[in-house]
């Protein structure tokens, strides 16, 4: 047997997730011939068969379950020896990867981003937005030399339960309320009831088949019997839609100062009241810069959602 190239685990562990050459691909931002030809090295080496390739996709075969297995045990301690390196850091300079949702991304953490850059000119801050908490132990493999690069270092999420593997601290809390266009004569204009909104009102709301969030749970329960114009993805997506007289809809309260056209006409609903959290690993919570980001973003975002401070 020739000696193991560790790079070639990244392109099994890839099609094991994935289950397909083109997922392996995608994932690893490489074309497809070159996970087969990285495949096929692998199983060259090691004399053995990994995946039988069949209509429903690449399946493991004994031998390549064997082999996922170790490798994921492999890369877990890979990503552990890491993280205690980068959480004894004391320099406040490098990489700071952050993952939160697209709607903190742009009515929280614009001001106190940027004010931390201007002091911290040393920490180059990278920002990846999505709608759901990625892993802050695990790393993902790209097409970098390196075994894999973690998903992110920090995470701010608006998040009622979080993983409890994970440290850091609640900013505050954000409220939700229904909202309309300002002045548009088909929709209301004053607060009212609730129930009169969900049995009257036309409504913008999240996709149907949306479940992970809070608020997709709450519209599956309270809206079902709703007149239901549009259906979208995301907040943002919401607030472009109720601008545009669509119907109304629900928005956390933070997003009022951005949006002086639309008007809220629910109270708040106690049901839609989340903390936000600023999260991170236990082993990189010392690390320098992980700290001053969390400290002083953490601050900045807090002050935010303080309800006295003046919007």
């Amino acid at each position: 047997m020739g000696e193991l190239d560790w790079s070639d685990l990244r392109f099994a562990l890839a099609v094991g997730a994935t289950g397909s050459l083109a997922g392996a691909a995608r994932q690893l931002a490489v074309n497809h011939t070159t996970v087969l030809r990285r495949l096929d090295a692998l199983e060259s080496r090691l004399g053995a068969r990994l995946f039988e390739r069949t209509r429903s996709g690449y399946q493991p075969t004994d031998a390549g379950a064997l082999l996922l297995e170790q490798a994921r045990r492999m890369a877990d301690q890979a990503d552990e020896i890491e993280r205690r390196v980068m959480g004894r850091d004391r320099e406040l300079t490098g990489l700071l990867r952050v993952t939160t949702a697209f709607v903190v991304m742009e009515h929280l953490l614009p001001q106190p981003l940027a004010a931390f850059s201007r002091s911290h000119s040393g920490i180059e801050v990278e920002v990846v937005e999505n709608a759901f908490l990625v892993d802050l132990s695990r790393r993902h493999a790209d097409e970098s030399p390196s075994w894999s690069r973690r998903e992110a270092d920090v995470a701010l999420r608006l998040s009622a339960q979080v993983a409890e593997h994970l440290v850091g601290r609640p900013l505050g809390m954000t409220h939700c309320r229904v909202y309309a266009l300002r002045g548009a004569p088909d929709l209301p204009q004053t607060v009212l009831p609730l129930a009169s909104l969900v049995r009257d009102a036309p409504w913008v709301a999240f996709e149907r088949d949306s479940q992970a969030r809070v608020y997709d749970q709450w519209m599956r329960k309270q809206l079902a019997q709703a007149k239901v114009r549009l259906r979208v993805d995301i907040f943002n997506a919401v607030a472009a839609v109720l601008r545009a007289g669509a119907g109304v809809g629900i928005l956390p309260t933070f997003m009022e100062r951005r949006h002086p056209e639309l008007m809220p006409v629910s109270e708040v609903i106690p049901e839609l009241s989340v903390p936000v959290w600023m999260l991170t690993h236990p082993d990189l919570r010392q690390t320098a810069r992980v700290r001053a980001f969390m400290q002083h973003v953490g601050d900045g975002i807090a002050a935010q959602l303080d309800p006295a401070t003046p919007p």
